[in-house]
């Protein structure tokens, strides 16, 4: 897959198919990651993969119980402000944010990637971000969910059998599978606003009024 495609398009694909991902599609993803930098090339991190459905369950569990949670306090009113305003891209995320949340049990594959001594907690990420890109060329969809962190941290921890005493922490559960609906290029604003040049406030000089990367007959 050239590398602009899959920039372009691995978004968040909640809705997934309960089909099993081959050992050695979860061994390239994984692989992916750990070439990825990190701070001090400290490679400071652990990572977590769960396929076994009673633990998977479980987790799906905690996960309804968290978006719950997420609807009371961060997301509180937001469903009704974007039906107020005609928000269809909100009110899309928010209905496959709920499927995920009732049918979490169905995901094939949940990866948790961990670290410690990271004050910050960045350095992982672009080791998500690579396995993410990695499924995406082994067509298989990822979401990345930070909310059994946020609200079931302690849970989840127990249930893996995470150590208490090393100071791992969890930087979030990233979903995966082979997708129900179709890969496309997502919508959003253009980039001019949303990028300052050289001074906080001051927009750039040049704009791009459409994607720089389009499709192919083919894709």
């Amino acid at each position: 897959m050239e590398i602009f495609e899959a920039l372009y398009t691995t978004r968040a694909m909640r809705r997934v198919s309960s089909d099993p991902i081959p050992g050695d599609v979860v061994r390239s993803m994984l692989d992916a990651a750990i070439r990825s930098p990190s701070g001090g090339n400290s490679q400071n991190w652990r990572w977590l993969t769960v396929t076994d459905r009673s633990a998977i369950g479980v987790l799906g569990e905690l996960y309804a119980e968290a978006w719950v949670e997420l609807n009371e306090t961060f997301y509180k009113g937001k469903k009704e402000a974007a039906e107020e305003r005609g928000d269809e891209a909100t009110k899309r995320v928010l209905s496959s944010s709920q499927w995920l949340a009732d049918n979490f049990e169905k995901v094939p594959l949940v990866v948790f990637p961990f670290f410690r001594n990271d004050p910050s907690g960045a350095s992982i990420y672009p080791g998500v971000w690579s396995m993410m890109l990695a499924a995406r060329a082994h067509n298989v969809g990822t979401t990345l969910t930070t909310v059994l962190g946020i609200f079931k941290q302690k849970e989840v921890a127990d249930l893996l059998g995470v150590p208490p005493d090393k100071g791992w922490q969890n930087a979030a559960a990233i979903t995966c599978g082979y997708p129900l609906g179709k890969w496309g290029l997502a919508k959003r604003a253009p980039v001019q606003n949303v990028v300052y040049e050289e001074r906080w406030g001051t927009s750039p000089g040049w704009s791009v009024d459409e994607s720089l990367w389009k499709p192919t007959a083919q894709g």
